[in-house]
């Protein structure tokens, strides 16, 4: 039971602790600013821990990820990253719990998950299996490797990916725009602009692939476009500004190489992000989906529509659609039913002794839930998810074991129940003579 509140507590909050290794260790501390330098345009094998101070799992695996990188030493790196202080990162590699262990070998723009043991000789058999691995594929003439990450220091990156900025198109492309925009005014003159160039452009290439076009790099030369220099106080160069659609220009907060720029475009992305979209539970597949492809899904029960009509059950959603938005950057999935749509979901999550609406929060790694027990309501819920984080909720086992047969129905069309009509019973042919069937003497 305390192992599995450790993991949804290790999956549910954000708590602010000190790191979990120190410099004395042969662990390698790993940042924003040192991981580019350190993982990407390396030609060792790294395993890299992403870690949260907070995280129960993460304290125990500390000693057997020490012993193992001592083991290790000379062969293959070992680092952590603590993702408390540096989230960015694992945004980047779609870190999700905590620990998640990534294996950046011969392609060290595509690590694998680590899928071992967390003991300290699991993880060094694995780590020498690795290292054979990508000795025989150079031997094979396999190199993979680290030259993307060679681009931001040598001065290549794809310069397609910065979007040439001009009087002319600013307004329309940048201001009108949706998406994030992190823009670089630039002298072409000037020395600390030239050796941003190569950063930039590796950067944009990133960032594009990462949020798929919705955090963009742009560039403006000032000494052409004077006018929106002018227009955004531009004094010194280069100068990097963040545009959001509808509020005021920030300035760029951040280091200038290409990982500190990555990583700030990642969480301004992930600001930016919508909410995930709150799914009705119409088939096997909405729930499969939803429930593996996040770490939690949260599924609600509301009433049956006879009972609340369309605008409470709306009541019900809008709650359910705020709190989502509100732990968007948990990427968590959100999916409601009908109370007696889907009845084997219910009982094996052991929904019903407690009225409608109902909530559960699963775990479908570990088929383990947890119940809302006190209101459905903004406030109700967040204290529910706030007690798992902290270790005090309850939690049970998926009945079964696994998720539960679904049954396919109709969407919810938006408006009140109707109830049934019953057909008209015809009485003609009944023989009323209440002498029928009686016995004579």
């Amino acid at each position: 039971m305390r192992a599995l509140l450790g993991v949804l507590a290790c999956s549910l909050t954000v708590l602010s602790v000190h790191g979990l290794y120190s410099a004395s260790d042969d662990v390698i501390e790993l940042n924003p600013s040192n991981f580019n330098r350190e993982v990407l345009q390396s030609d060792s094998l790294w395993l890299v821990e992403f870690y949260a101070p907070w995280c129960g799992h993460c304290k125990n695996l500390v000693p057997e990820w020490k012993k193992a990188a001592t083991a290790l030493k000379g062969i293959v790196k070992v680092g952590a990253v603590d993702s408390d202080q540096h989230n960015s990162l694992g945004g980047q590699y779609g870190v999700r719990g905590f620990p998640t262990i990534k294996v950046f070998g011969a392609n060290k723009q595509k690590p694998e998950e680590y899928q071992g043991g967390r003991t300290s000789q699991a993880i060094v058999d694995s780590a020498l299996n690795s290292i054979r691995a990508l000795v025989k594929d150079r031997l094979g003439g396999k190199t993979g490797g680290s030259d993307h990450g060679r681009q931001s220091g040598g001065g290549a990156g794809n310069k397609k990916d910065v979007v040439e900025l001009t009087d002319d198109n600013f307004d329309r492309t940048v201001l009108d725009s949706d998406d994030v925009w992190l823009v670089e005014f630039f002298a072409p003159w000037c020395g600390h602009c030239k050796n941003l160039e190569p950063e930039w452009a590796a950067a944009a290439t990133e960032v594009n692939e990462q949020t798929k076009g919705k955090v963009k790099l742009g560039a403006v030369d000032a000494t052409v476009h004077q006018g929106l220099a002018s227009r955004y106080g531009i004094r010194g160069f280069p100068t990097i500004k963040v545009f959001r659609k509808g509020e005021e220009p920030e300035d760029f907060q951040g280091g200038r190489t290409r990982s500190d720029i990555v990583a700030r475009a990642m969480d301004l992305y992930s600001d930016n992000i919508p909410a995930p979209k709150l799914q009705e539970i119409l088939n096997e597949d909405v729930l499969k989906k939803t429930c593996e492809d996040y770490q939690l899904c949260i599924i609600s029960v509301v009433p049956h529509i006879l009972d609340t009509g369309a605008s409470g059950r709306n009541g019900y959603l809008e709650v359910m659609k705020k709190m989502a938005e509100k732990n968007k950057k948990k990427m968590w999935g959100w999916l409601w039913t009908e109370a007696g749509a889907q009845m084997e979901l219910e009982a094996s999550l052991g929904i019903g002794g407690f009225g409608y609406p109902a909530m559960a929060a699963i775990n479908a790694r570990k088929m383990k839930f947890a119940l809302l027990r006190g209101s459905f309501s903004e406030t109700g819920i967040h204290e529910f998810l706030r007690e798992l984080s902290v270790g005090r909720g309850s939690t049970s086992t998926v009945g079964g074991g696994a998720l539960p047969k679904i049954n396919t129905v109709e969407p919810w069309d938006g408006k009140d129940g109707e109830l049934p009509v019953e057909d008209d019973i015809d009485l003609s042919d009944v023989d009323w003579n209440d002498d029928v069937g009686k016995d004579e003497f």
